[in-house]
């Protein structure tokens, strides 16, 4: 039970890291930045292969059709939504509305879950879900009332940055799911070898991508630098940063997670990266949060502590 969190902890704080990327690379487009974390996540889980090559022969085409629609909805087509959401709105608002997907994914997997995976009970979700509503509402009021205060932005980009986000909350309502399904269903595979396999099959899709996208920029006659665009060293950097942690590391941690615990309950706990990534967005700005954020992160961390006590009974 307890290891499980901790797994998802980890993920979690993982994860937050996404969202620091595209505002360290403002002037590269979101496909491409997209693009290079997942060439890099497919480039390191090669030598990773070979080290599992014998569970990686034991699946099936089938598991391996599973893993390429996994990887390229919950990775390209999340990540591409998020970075170009959190370029067009800001860290803020974008946060806000994935910090919904834990009450999202809670929700989804008790509407939808089959008689192989735990069911929480509607009332013991209820509490530590509107908990984690009202912290999440907490930790970016201030954030955002203070960007649409002092910035001016242009209405249709920041309404555009909203559809995006919401797409994203979709992919990564359905990935959460259908990944702790496949995992559950196939419990002699483990979840490093899992998380290997969806980066093998990211790999051909990235270069098929960044073929396309590097054949489009050069129809439009731009000036961007392909492949690494004005900054190589700086891009390459943390394409391999957010391939290593937020990538690999995460997808095994998140694996293990997974197994672990009732889906319901692994939905909450993404409540953590939320809360990451608002930690990092404060660091890089070199910003102290004020009272209502840290009350909102309280009330977060208290949400998934209610979640973890009223889930015990229903761990298998």
């Amino acid at each position: 039970m307890w290891m499980g969190a901790i797994c998802a902890l980890v993920a979690g704080m993982m994860w937050g890291l996404v969202f620091v990327g595209p505002l360290l690379l403002p002037d590269y487009p979101a496909m491409l930045i997209s693009i290079g974390r997942y060439l890099a996540y497919g480039l390191i889980a090669l030598p990773l292969a070979w080290f599992d090559r014998a569970a990686l022969l034991k699946l099936s085409r089938k598991d391996w059709l599973v893993a390429a629609l996994l990887s390229a909805v919950g990775n390209f087509i999340y990540y591409f939504c998020l970075a170009s959401s959190i370029q067009r709105t800001g860290g803020a608002l974008t946060t806000m509305i994935i910090g919904t997907l834990p009450v999202v994914i809670a929700v989804s997997a008790n509407l939808q879950r089959t008689v192989h995976a735990a069911r929480l009970p509607w009332m013991k979700l209820l509490p530590s879900t509107a908990m984690i509503i009202i912290g999440v509402i907490c930790v970016n009021q201030a954030e955002l009332e203070g960007r649409l205060r002092l910035e001016s932005f242009d209405q249709w980009s920041y309404g555009l940055g909203v559809l995006l986000a919401i797409a994203a909350v979709a992919c990564w309502t359905w990935y959460p799911l259908r990944n702790a399904d496949w995992l559950r269903e196939n419990s002699s595979c483990s979840a490093r070898t899992w998380a290997t396999a969806q980066g093998i099959v990211t790999l051909p899709m990235a270069i098929i991508s960044l073929l396309c996208l590097w054949s489009f920029l050069a129809i439009q006659d731009g000036d961007f630098e392909m492949p690494f665009g004005p900054e190589p060293g700086y891009f390459i950097l943390v394409m391999v940063v957010m391939a290593v942690f937020s990538s690999w590391l995460a997808t095994v941690c998140w694996n293990e997670a997974s197994r672990r615990l009732p889906t319901a309950l692994v939905g909450q706990l993404i409540v953590l990266e939320t809360l990451a990534a608002m930690a990092y967005l404060f660091i890089w700005r070199d910003e102290f949060p004020d009272i209502t954020t840290i009350l909102g992160m309280v009330l977060l961390i208290v949400g998934v502590l209610i979640a973890l006590k009223k889930s015990r009974a229903y761990t298998h």
